[in-house]
């Protein structure tokens, strides 16, 4: 529903903020990973994801898309909510998270506050492959410039779940056979491969 807020911080604290966007205070949960990256600030930008329970509609905020990606992962998982989610951004960095799901690393992600053995195990076991197919370095912020048309179509090929090294073989053929194709002609002529 929402993508992100762009707004000035009335209110910071390691667990919340409240953005004023336009007039209108949003109170948005934060990790304490994002605390970090804006606690010197007075505007900020915060990519939000939106829970609806039956008892609360609640926004979590992150500092960059990388981290609500994974958050969005996290609470995917059976047994782990926002809050626990929040928990585990909170403990150690996002990379550590990512790293220690993609070498299983049970005893790293056991040590989070509320994550027992089982539920380590669940996260890492339904996570692990999604983690992999982004690569290693899905969490690195992404510079804004102008992509060229194979890295705009690699990017959407990426986002509908195509592991990254499949894709790029495909696309380097297809650019071979005829550069001269649309952002559009290349998505489709992948998936046909694909």
């Amino acid at each position: 529903m929402y993508d992100y807020f762009n707004g000035k911080l009335v209110f910071k604290s390691p667990t919340h903020v409240i953005l004023d966007v336009n007039g209108i205070g949003y109170h948005i949960h934060i990790s304490l990973t994002t605390f970090s990256q804006i606690k010197d600030q007075e505007n900020c930008k915060l990519f939000v994801s939106f829970q609806v329970r039956e008892d609360a509609h609640t926004l979590y905020g992150f500092g960059t898309e990388a981290e609500r990606q994974l958050f969005n992962h996290l609470i995917s998982v059976s047994g782990i909510g926002p809050n626990t989610g929040r928990m585990m951004l909170s403990s150690i960095t996002p990379e550590e998270i990512q790293s220690a799901i993609i070498q299983g690393q049970v005893q790293v992600i056991q040590k989070i506050k509320g994550i027992g053995p089982k539920s380590a195990q669940r996260v890492i076991l339904e996570l692990q492959d999604k983690l992999k197919k982004q690569g290693p370095d899905a969490l690195i912020p992404l510079p804004i410039t102008k992509q060229s048309i194979p890295e705009e179509a690699l990017s959407a090929l990426i986002m509908l779940g195509f592991g990254k090294p499949q894709t790029e073989k495909v696309l380097n053929s297809l650019v071979a056979e005829d550069p001269n194709q649309s952002v559009e002609e290349l998505i489709k002529s992948a998936l046909k491969r694909l």
